[in-house]
């Protein structure tokens, strides 16, 4: 029997969605996988590469340092607890594909800043 005070439209609403299983397990280990690149090409090109720095090179860096931060909030948010619920989990993924596509950018960069050369005034 139905409350009295109960309204049509809370009887009909829908109980919180959950992601299915698995799911979390393969957004941390993309996430992580996407991490660990990035890490290794910061590496790369901050400490290896064998060009002098300009400020040109800069501009990457900067985009890759602030891929890995999203990269890095995005695998932060993944492993919280709420991240089984759909909305948290979709604002997770905005997260992480948001930090992916700043780092095609960054490559994008330092592909074309070896390609045309560093002509500039030296960083350091």
């Amino acid at each position: 029997m139905e409350e009295p005070n109960a309204s049509p439209q809370t009887a009909r609403e829908e109980p919180a969605r959950y992601t299915p299983d698995g799911y979390r397990a393969g957004i941390i280990t993309a996430i992580s996988v996407l991490v660990g690149f990035s890490l290794s090409f910061l590496r790369y090109w901050a400490f290896e590469a064998p060009q002098e720095w300009s400020w040109r090179f800069s501009i990457s860096t900067v985009l890759m340092i602030v891929s890995m931060l999203m990269q890095l909030v995005a695998l932060f948010r993944s492993l919280q607890i709420e991240d089984h619920e759909i909305a948290h989990y979709r604002a997770t993924c905005r997260w992480l594909v948001w930090g992916v596509a700043l780092m095609i950018l960054a490559l994008i960069f330092a592909a074309m800043e070896v390609s045309f050369g560093a002509k500039g005034p030296p960083v350091f």
